[in-house]
């Protein structure tokens, strides 16, 4: 006789929303390698680069959070827990994104350290909801 065991697991992110959330960390950990290039170099361009990292991962960041806003209000109440850990990585990433592109817009000697550790944290977080967003993904037999 044959025994069947049903185990809800996490829905996966749909496709699109994980296009978007796979931007995010590429691009501010960039930025964060273009900072500890030009503290290393001075060489103004390497700020310019920073600065344009920055911009991409807020666009795309805003897609994957606005994304995420949605789907917090979509599951139900007993499983809001990783919705509301990813919701709140994601907006705590673009919220210290956007104050990391303001002190990037100003002089690029004024930028530093407070860049390069806006960038570091930026990172970090990009990599926590990445890594929170794509937890809903297992790997099943199919028959």
């Amino acid at each position: 006789m044959v025994t069947r065991s049903t185990q809800v697991l996490p829905r996966p992110l749909h496709p699109l929303h994980a296009i978007f959330l796979a931007f995010p960390f590429p691009l501010f950990l960039g930025a964060m390698l273009s900072d500890l290039a030009y503290g290393s170099t001075y060489q103004v361009q390497w700020i310019n680069f920073a600065s344009w990292l920055i911009a991409g991962g807020l666009l795309v960041g805003a897609f994957a959070l606005l994304w995420a806003l949605i789907g917090v209000f979509r599951h139900r109440a007993r499983r809001r827990g990783r919705p509301i850990v990813y919701l709140v990585a994601l907006l705590a990433m673009w919220v210290l994104g956007f104050v990391n592109a303001l002190v990037h817009g100003k002089d690029a000697w004024a930028t530093m350290p407070t860049g390069l550790y806006l960038s570091v944290i930026a990172t970090l977080l990009a990599l926590v909801a990445t890594w929170v967003g794509y937890s809903g993904f297992h790997a099943e037999e199919v028959k």
